[in-house]
């Protein structure tokens, strides 16, 4: 008979994030079967499989974040005993926190989805601090140990996810070393993009993040490349021959790769206009999207491959600085009824960040010497 153990997930979001405590993973190790799909083309058992929850309830990325935990809750792929608890500063009750939780469901009126939210209201729980110093996490802490009290499990493992601005990233993981680090257990760190303004605050951060957590506790994340499409673009390529002998400068003439979104800062402009669109999209989600579209097949699918063949190998160090005449930047304005970027009480008075972005990309290697790979990313476009 398996031993039970028992795992902590929190995201903590610039304005509320989710924590998820349940039992039953036979997995000492966490993501251990990520690619299992990829690598295997079959679907991991529950049993020996380890799921996660992570869910932001107040801010944007919640429409996605927050139905797509219900729906695994829905159909049975969380574990039993699993316990969701929101931290942030923003002060409100668990009912609140329920309501604003919910309040993302589009189906919430159905009979039967309306029953389960009943019982996943069971599960979700919040805990008001701040993300700088120990009172807070203290609070916190009080909170995890009490649920995890009502486990018949002396293992505790908790995975501490962060979708926060880069500027708290450091005392957010300090406050959670000192305080809710658990010696009991497993402990993981996911840290979300950007990972900082350029390469030196990069390394900076990431150099202060290995101070309080070990690179084995310590993961990185890219949502994007958690879209359908963008996973499915190696099974296109490598699972079909066909493409095979087509897929370089000897059959393509250009390579477009577009990000729209209809709408535009909504009161994120504070965030928005520190990075832009370059740094918000393009640096992360589409050099990813590039690079894997135009990787050579790894070894095997493992995470440490793939890496190999879009940076080591003949891609990212393939392609030179950009050209100035190779981009074309913009800003949105109003029209059709709609306010402009500079119409957003958040973002500064004459402010020329771009919010939209046109870029031209050369890859020197032998596959695709001479295509031109445009990156265009833009918000507030119909």
């Amino acid at each position: 008979m398996t031993r039970a153990r028992s795992l902590t997930v929190l995201f903590i979001a610039g304005l509320v994030g989710l924590l998820a405590v349940w039992l039953g993973s036979r997995y000492k190790h966490l993501g251990q079967n990520s690619l299992h799909l990829m690598s295997h083309g079959t679907i991991p058992s529950m049993e020996s499989g380890l799921s996660t929850g992570v869910i932001v309830a107040l801010a944007k990325c919640a429409f996605k974040t927050f139905p797509a935990l219900f729906g695994l809750f829905k159909i049975g792929y969380l574990p039993e005993g699993v316990h969701i608890v929101g931290y942030a500063r923003t002060k409100m009750s668990e009912e609140e926190f329920h309501k604003r939780g919910v309040s993302y469901i589009k189906d919430a009126d159905d009979p039967e989805t309306a029953k389960k939210l009943e019982e996943f209201k069971n599960v979700m729980s919040y805990v008001s601090g701040q993300y700088e110093g120990d009172e807070g996490y203290s609070a916190l802490t009080k909170a995890l140990e009490e649920i995890e009290s009502k486990y018949q499990t002396k293992e505790v493992n908790r995975l501490f996810y962060m979708a926060l601005p880069p500027s708290v990233f450091i005392p957010v993981a300090q406050g959670l070393r000192r305080n809710c680090y658990t010696p009991n257990g497993t402990n993981r760190i996911i840290v979300e993009k950007p990972f900082g303004k350029d390469l030196e605050s990069c390394r900076q951060m990431m150099s202060s993040l290995k101070k309080e957590w070990t690179e084995e506790e310590t993961f990185r994340i890219d949502h994007y490349l958690g879209k359908e499409m963008v996973k499915n673009i190696l099974v296109l390529r490598f699972a079909n021959l066909v493409f095979s002998s087509g897929w370089s400068n000897q059959a393509i003439k250009s390579v477009q790769i577009t990000f729209k979104e209809p709408f535009g800062t909504e009161g994120r402009g504070g965030y928005f206009d520190e990075f832009g669109i370059i740094r918000d999209i393009q640096q992360n989600h589409l050099l990813q999207v590039l690079s894997i579209l135009t990787m050579e097949r790894p070894v095997s699918f493992s995470a440490e491959d793939i890496r190999d063949e879009k940076v080591r190998r003949e891609i990212l160090r393939a392609i030179p600085p950009i050209a100035k005449e190779d981009v074309l930047l913009g800003q949105y304005v109003a029209a059709n009824g709609k306010p402009g970027y500079l119409d957003d009480e958040t973002v500064p008075q004459n402010s020329v960040c771009p919010t939209f972005a046109a870029l031209t990309l050369w890859i020197h290697n032998p596959r695709w010497e001479g295509v031109p790979f445009i990156l265009k990313a833009g918000k507030g476009e119909e």
